[in-house]
């Protein structure tokens, strides 16, 4: 960790000639630290110095070693509103963190979907614009990191541009839309200080955020990091789960490096992640996505010390017809879903013509029914909607099981930030079977309980049927009564188309 010294972060309050002691940048004024758990805190000073950490009543102390590092922890603590200084003083050196809660933090990441702003996003939705401009202050407070790409891991960043904010009228607009209406939810339920740590970065494919060791020790996802280390792009894209490398931050673990790696050890409650269209794109092959999330999702609780850490992402979209990839990216996400505390919010029913779709309101709430559900067991409704488990075959008939049916199933039409409406005497849609002719026919398909059973008169002997496996299926319409609607599906992953279209 280089020794810098930070003024405009820490107040001093005994003026030293020389400024030895440092706390990690992730603590400064305005902080949330994370309820529940010990608080790891670390930083600088001389060699052989003792430091000396207080929040409140709670005091504990480090030896720097023979490099200067010092690393201590606080003892869990429980949440509050107040805020209090945290106070780390040496026998000559004082540095005070004003402004400091406790409560919830949450790591949000991915790429531009995540990173999209409520400003950007209130052109297009008058209900962001009012969320946005509302007058009142929510005990929400933001870490925006936008460092470089590193090729290996830093310890520190600019303690000066990173910051701790709290929310306003003023501070809003330039926050993450997904992670303030995700904040603000669970801040609603829980009535804590909600903490966002947000490191997303546009257009980038999911290998710059994964740990450089995850690509070491898996055999499927090696071969990227040695043709990435060698600079064989173009090879790069031809394997299969190839990526396009298009800059610094595409290459395998330079994000974390940069963005994810400063931040450890700080206690974190768990993460949310909104990523995949940079490896659904031209020259981007979206099969093993489900290889690489479990490489990030280990990857990350590896990091911060924490093999449970929930992680929560979002499944795209739909946007045009002509991205055959993003609906294997979306089969992909879903067999993420075999990985243990992991959530996937199902967004195939928020139809957009724009890449970055303003109603980031839906998306948010649906990405917070998980930790309600499981972290903080708040709320008694079921997180997802219908997600497949299995397909039987008998004859000319399909009969489809899911799980998260809850109170049943059933059809229905949102629009806008409405809830979904039962319209019973619609009929499902993008449900399809192959037969022995190994071609995909529309199929009919009907809510029996609480299954779903597909026939077609096309397919006399059914081997797989697929829902909603399209680029951008216009009006994917099961759900369960909770109003979330079910994942798309296929029987038959290999099925699935993965090379995208020529735009029409």
């Amino acid at each position: 960790m280089k020794r810098i010294v930070i003024p405009t972060i820490f107040l001093v309050t005994h003026i030293v000639l020389k400024a030895s002691l440092q706390v990690a940048p992730p603590f400064s004024h305005n902080a949330v630290l994370q309820q529940g758990k010990p608080i790891p805190i670390w930083g600088m000073a001389d060699a052989g110095e003792t430091v000396t950490v207080e929040f409140g009543v709670h005091k504990t102390k480090a030896l720097a070693n023979a490099s200067g590092e010092w690393k201590t922890e606080l003892e869990a603590l429980n949440a509050t509103t107040k805020p209090r200084p945290l106070k780390i003083r040496t026998r000559t050196e004082n540095l005070v963190c004003e402004n400091v809660v406790v409560g919830e933090v949450w790591l949000a990441s991915g790429q531009s979907n995540m990173q999209w702003n409520l400003e950007k996003c209130s052109k297009s939705l008058s209900e962001v614009r009012t969320a946005m401009n509302n007058p009142r202050a929510l005990e929400i407070r933001y870490l925006r990191i936008d460092a470089p790409a590193e090729k290996t891991p830093i310890k520190d960043f600019n303690p000066k541009k990173y910051t701790w904010k709290v929310d306003s009228p003023k501070t809003r607009p330039s926050q993450s839309a997904v992670a303030f209406f995700f904040a603000k939810r669970l801040h609603d339920e829980l009535g804590v200080p909600i903490g966002i740590i947000d490191t997303s970065w546009g257009g980038k494919p999911i290998e710059g955020f994964i740990p450089r060791s995850e690509f070491q020790s898996n055999e499927i996802l090696r071969p990227i990091l040695e043709l990435s280390d060698t600079d064989r792009i173009e090879e790069l894209k031809k394997i299969e789960g190839g990526v396009f490398i298009r800059n610094e931050a595409g290459h395998p673990g330079r994000i974390f490096n940069g963005r994810i790696a400063p931040l450890i050890p700080y206690s974190v409650q768990g993460a949310i992640w909104y990523q995949g269209e940079s490896n659904a794109g031209i020259d981007e092959d979206p099969r093993g996505y489900r290889h690489k999330m479990e490489a990030l999702t280990k990857g990350w609780r590896k990091a911060f010390d924490n093999l449970q850490m929930p992680i929560y992402f979002v499944q795209l979209p739909p946007f045009r017809s002509e991205l055959i990839a993003w609906a294997r990216l979306r089969e992909e996400q879903r067999l993420s879903l075999d990985l243990t505390n992991v959530g996937m919010a199902v967004t195939i029913d928020l139809r957009s013509s724009d890449i970055h779709p303003p109603n980031k309101i839906d998306v948010a709430e649906r990405l917070a029914r998980w930790p309600l559900a499981k972290v903080y067991k708040t709320s008694k409704g079921i997180p997802s909607g219908p997600i497949f488990e299995s397909a039987t075959f008998e004859g000319n008939e399909v009969r489809v099981k899911f799980n998260y049916v809850g109170k049943g199933l059933m059809i229905g039409r949102k629009e806008g930030l409405n809830p979904p409406l039962e319209t019973p005497d619609a009929e499902l849609e993008h449900f399809e079977l192959r037969g022995n002719d190994n071609l995909w026919h529309p199929a009919k398909a009907i809510i029996k309980g609480s299954s779903v059973v597909v026939i077609s008169d096309s397919v006399k002997k059914p081997n797989a049927v697929r829902y909603a496996c399209q680029g951008a299926p216009s009006n994917a319409n099961l759900y369960n009564r909770s109003g979330l609607p079910a994942s798309p599906f296929s029987s038959d992953l290999e099925s699935v188309p993965w090379i995208n279209l020529k735009p029409k």
